[in-house]
């Protein structure tokens, strides 16, 4: 029986958000079969995807990119969603879930995030109303206000948010302490990295975006001080 169908017909203990926190030995991954966070990530995209008040094809199909449900389980898959949908547990029962069970395991948490963002992001724009909803997810997987920004502005591009951001900095830092946090970042959000961890297509092609704004963020700030040391 796959996670799928046992999401579906286990629906009411698989979205209990009171389970029980799993144990777990690898780094940036649920522990495996851990039926309870896939509920809980997809309970999370599904209350995302109506936060501006319907849900579209478009982001559907990114849902089904980020959890890659195996042949023959789509249609599983999408009761397992739209059941997210019609709960009566609020998002933040499930972002606060989550939270609760890996914020030893940050790394996790921002893939998390990503996806969201993925999703939110699929029919075009991603509304006030979805930011707003990212904005409070992260508070509860324990991210800062300038933890968030730079997550958002990774994912939102380089263009539509400050270079500082993009890097976890505020205005101000010296030429090292943005060469540090720049090869950091770079590090972590590698696609490399995401391929040696299994990461699905759509998570590698987040990676390269990410690590597209990122390299950007650090040769705006380098010819900004540049030009202001001179």
């Amino acid at each position: 029986m796959s996670v799928w169908t046992r999401i579906v017909e286990l629906a009411a203990r698989a979205f209990d958000p009171e389970a029980d926190p799993p144990e777990f030995n690898e780094e940036c991954a649920p522990r495996p079969n851990d039926v309870g966070f896939t509920a809980a990530v997809i309970g999370l995209a599904a209350k995302m995807a109506k936060a501006d008040g319907c849900t579209t094809e478009a982001e559907m199909a990114a849902a089904a990119q980020v959890f890659r449900p195996p042949p023959g389980e789509e249609d599983a898959f999408r009761r397992a969603f739209m059941l997210a949908q019609q709960t009566v547990l609020g998002f933040d029962s499930y972002a606060k879930q989550i939270g609760r069970k890996y914020r030893a395991r940050p790394c996790l948490l921002e893939d998390v995030l990503d996806g969201l963002f993925h999703i939110a992001g699929a029919d075009g724009a991603i509304s006030d109303a979805e930011l707003r909803f990212l904005e409070e997810v992260a508070s509860h997987f324990g991210f800062s206000e300038l933890e968030f920004r730079r997550i958002k502005a990774t994912n939102l591009g380089p263009d539509a948010g400050d270079p500082y951001a993009i890097l976890g900095l505020l205005p101000g830092a010296t030429m090292e302490e943005v060469r540090q946090a720049w090869r950091r970042a770079a590090a972590e959000n590698h696609p490399d990295r995401m391929l040696q961890r299994g990461a699905p297509p759509e998570f590698v092609e987040i990676a390269r975006d990410k690590t597209a704004a990122i390299n950007a963020a650090y040769a705006r700030i380098r010819e900004e001080l540049s030009v202001g040391a001179k």
